[in-house]
């Protein structure tokens, strides 16, 4: 009988062997370096010489990102100051709507053989968001907007079936997808503590702003990073291998900002 159940067992592990990601360790950058690296992480796992991978990163200076296929916005954007700094104005490689960045966290997954569509894919990704945030006892749902999200050049002034929403409607997470053949990458912002007025300065309106019940500043960031690991091991049913961008890696996404 023993013989039988480690057969058994060797038979499940080949049918169902566990993936290994990587995890690049948090990192702190410029707007343009963050959207090279998520580029360049997508361009080598399409071509097969990298594993998917999930990161979470921070923007210095303070960036307004565009989706890829947003030409028209204020044209105050492209001088505007805060703290005495100008804010860099960036263009993401994945579509949607102008995201602040400034007191948020980022995350991007880069990972391939989802099936469906680009709504089923979505989903399927954030998973791990809803899961590991309620595991810190949040619990978000999906937005509702339709297609008029269009008109709206701010990323959070609406929430549509691909954000994630907390119970008193205020969005929390935004996300934008790039697709490459098999391989997608999707990245969006988890807003932890925006400043209120840089906000509606830049988009001209109020804005409902999350509150959060628990840690706040570099606490919060290392809590929610160590949750959303756990959870995607969970819900990807992966293991992770922390490896930082070696030096090489770092002259290759450098080439991609010249």
């Amino acid at each position: 009988m023993r013989a039988l159940q480690q057969r058994l067992l060797f038979f499940t592990i080949e049918i169902h062997p566990m993936k290994t990601w990587r995890l690049i360790p948090l990192m702190q950058a410029s707007g343009r370096v963050q959207m090279a690296i998520d580029q360049w992480l997508l361009d080598q796992h399409c071509s097969g010489n990298h594993p998917p991978t999930l990161r979470f990163y921070t923007w210095s200076p303070v960036a307004l990102s565009l989706g890829y296929h947003q030409h028209r916005y204020p044209d105050e954007w492209k001088q505007l100051i805060w703290q005495g700094d100008p804010i860099e104005l960036v263009r993401r490689p994945s579509g949607g709507r102008a995201v602040l960045h400034q007191g948020d966290l980022t995350y991007a997954v880069i990972t391939s053989g989802l099936s469906g569509n680009r709504m089923p894919a979505y989903q399927t990704i954030c998973e791990f968001l809803i899961a590991g945030w309620r595991s810190l006892n949040v619990d978000l749902h999906y937005g509702q907007a339709g297609r008029s999200y269009i008109q709206n050049p701010n990323c959070f002034g609406t929430a549509t079936v691909a954000d994630l929403v907390m119970s008193d409607g205020a969005k929390l997470i935004g996300s934008a997808q790039l697709r490459k053949g098999d391989a997608i990458l999707q990245h969006g912002s988890m807003r932890l503590e925006p400043d209120r007025e840089l906000f509606d300065r830049v988009f001209g309106s109020e804005s409902l702003i999350p509150t959060l019940p628990f840690l706040k500043g570099d606490g919060l960031i290392r809590a929610l990073v160590d949750a959303l690991t756990r959870s995607a091991t969970d819900c990807f049913g992966v293991e992770f291998e922390t490896r930082s961008l070696t030096e090489s890696e770092w002259r290759t996404i450098y080439t991609l900002l010249n």
